[in-house]
């Protein structure tokens, strides 16, 4: 039962949208007969480092979605403090719901079962113009970022410019 409530919020989800558009991304499923893995392509923001990016990730819903978070890994190449070396993102939305074991983030920070597909790429969004270096899943991204900002600047324009080649 819960399977089944959690795969028709993901398809009316998805079917919002398309239907209403969205400003900075676009979704899709990777698999039609498979809601719970969505292909989407977050688009650099404007006065970005990642401004003219086209960078294609992968969402993963549990299927206790929405009680439960999904897992979000970028396919394209990216440089950022808040994203791995495999693509995984780390922010506050995506992190279990309930208090933090460590004390770094207050529940209200974590995931919350009124989260959307579309809060959560809006809030990657933003990761990507504020990148948060206090607490990095990429170490030498937050390093570089913090101690030689033109470097990570290059690093970061390699990135923009793959995903152009590859998206085009």
């Amino acid at each position: 039962m819960a399977q089944e409530r959690s795969s028709l919020l993901l398809r009316r989800q998805l079917a919002e949208l398309h239907k209403c558009g969205s400003e900075g991304f676009s979704a899709g499923l990777i698999d039609d007969d498979d809601v719970y893995k969505w292909e989407v392509v977050i688009y650099g923001p404007p006065d970005t480092l990642y401004e003219g990016g086209y960078f294609k990730a992968h969402l993963y819903f549990p299927k206790e979605y929405p009680n439960r978070p999904p897992k979000m890994k970028f396919v394209s190449e990216m440089w950022h403090p808040n994203i791995d070396q495999e693509g995984n993102v780390c922010i506050s939305i995506l992190h279990e719901p309930g208090d933090d074991k460590y004390g770094y983030e207050k529940a209200s920070e974590r995931w919350l079962p009124i989260h959307t597909v579309e809060t959560i790429l809006v809030s990657v969004i933003s990761m990507l113009a504020d990148p948060n270096d206090e607490s990095p899943a990429n170490v030498d991204a937050a390093k570089m970022w913090r101690e030689q900002p033109e470097d990570f600047k290059k690093r970061v324009s390699k990135c923009v410019r793959k995903s152009q080649d590859e998206f085009l």
